[in-house]
């Protein structure tokens, strides 16, 4: 008896032959009674291109075995331990157990999670889950010329974008909240503030907007290195992307970048995790402790996944990125503020310098800043004073006298 290795959409299988000088097209019978796949849904072939193949036109190239069926499978160095390649059509089922596409491999005893295993297949994802999303030039210029101007891209920074989300799936970035956090030349720690996250909700909230997405830069150190993004970049990523819950989820990256002239121009690029690597971090098939030898480009898996036609513990970061096209726009918002939780405190008089360089716009114009508004609610109560006061600044409506006596009162305060 020999056994003849056949990889398909569903992993790599086996069938057993008890007479090696067989027919290609008693080949196929014993693929249909092994391996449950009809005989009329089979193309086999010698070249694993097979598998690449997208419709029935271009099975038709991969007739290496199937222009003789009478050929005997040994005139074709088919023999013990050979691999061919299957493909096939629709479904097929497992004898003694539910039907189930992919399926496991035959002739042995298969476990639940060698089952969820062959199932687990990484491919490229062509179409984000949103159409595009616009930046406000003032929030996105204002993040840049902080992370450029005064971090000179030494160390990493990060952010949460803040907008809406059309029917259509076109986000709108109106502005970006700047977490605590921690940034080196390589990895960026968040050191997210509860408290504060529930005032930057509610101001949100009442903006009619919400969180979208979310916005880092990578430093002139990693530059130097050929990815895209960095597998503790793609873990950071996916783990925020998951726990939003928005499938419109935006990723967007800040770098420097040399021009024809030599010299650097801040570039922006923006993303989508794909549905497999969001899938693939919830269940837990990251490694998340790669060591510090470990190829950045490289995501490593606990368990095998197929990619393309080969089980590997190893992808190649790019297969889980999504390109999402960049537009920008004039948001409600300014950004003349000073941001929070940067380098440089926010100066005591920041608040009556402000309101003094606007004093000939209406109050609702000159507090339709929303790191102005952080400072202001931080005084407020979250649940009832910030939505109402931040409703007030969407709708461009009157601010009630008492909220304007308050805040007036703070700015003469320092």
């Amino acid at each position: 008896m020999i056994m003849i290795r056949v990889r398909s959409r569903d992993g790599l299988e086996r069938v057993h032959i008890e007479n090696p000088h067989i027919t290609v097209s008693q080949l196929k019978t014993l693929i249909e009674s092994q391996l449950r796949v009809p005989i009329s849904q089979q193309t086999i072939s010698l070249n694993q291109n097979l598998l690449l193949a997208k419709s029935p036109q271009d099975k038709l190239q991969f007739n290496d075995l199937s222009s003789n069926p009478q050929t005997l499978i040994s005139s074709l160095g088919i023999s013990h331990g050979s691999l061919i390649y299957l493909s096939y059509e629709g479904e097929r089922s497992i004898a003694g157990g539910p039907t189930v596409n992919p399926a496991g491999s035959f002739g042995r005893k298969m476990t639940m999670d060698d089952l969820i295993a062959k199932q687990m297949r990484v491919s490229r994802q062509e179409k984000p889950n949103c159409e595009s999303v616009s930046f406000d030039r003032d929030a996105a210029n204002c993040f840049q010329h902080y992370v450029n101007e005064t971090l000179a891209f030494a160390v990493k920074r990060g952010g949460f974008m803040y907008g809406t989300v059309s029917e259509d799936g076109e986000v709108m970035v109106n502005f970006i909240y700047e977490m605590p956090q921690q940034g080196t030349e390589d990895n960026l720690m968040l050191m997210r503030d509860s408290e504060e996250e529930k005032i930057v909700e509610a101001i949100a909230l009442g903006l009619g907007m919400r969180r979208v997405g979310f916005i880092f830069t990578q430093t002139i150190g990693q530059n130097k290195e050929e990815y895209t993004m960095s597998n503790s970049e793609v873990l950071q990523a996916a783990e925020l992307h998951g726990e939003s819950g928005l499938k419109e989820w935006v990723t967007a990256l800040v770098k420097l970048e040399v021009n024809e002239e030599g010299g650097a121009d801040v570039h922006f690029e923006a993303f989508q995790m794909s549905d497999v690597c969001v899938k693939l971090f919830k269940e837990g098939w990251f490694e998340t402790d790669c060591g510090g030898d470990h190829d950045p480009k490289i995501s490593r898996m606990k368990k095998e996944v197929v990619v393309g036609v080969k089980d590997v513990k190893e992808v190649d970061n790019d297969f889980f990125l999504v390109v999402v096209k960049i537009l920008d726009h004039q948001g409600p918002l300014s950004t003349s503020f000073p941001v929070e939780n940067r380098i440089t405190s926010i100066p005591p008089r920041a608040l009556k310098t402000h309101l003094e360089k606007a004093k000939n716009l209406p109050f609702v114009k000159r507090i339709s800043d929303f790191h102005l508004l952080l400072l202001l609610c931080r005084f407020f109560d979250v649940n009832s004073d910030v939505p109402t006061l931040a409703e007030c600044v969407q709708l461009q409506s009157t601010v009630p006298e008492g909220y304007q006596l308050l805040i007036e009162s703070m700015a003469s305060a320092t």
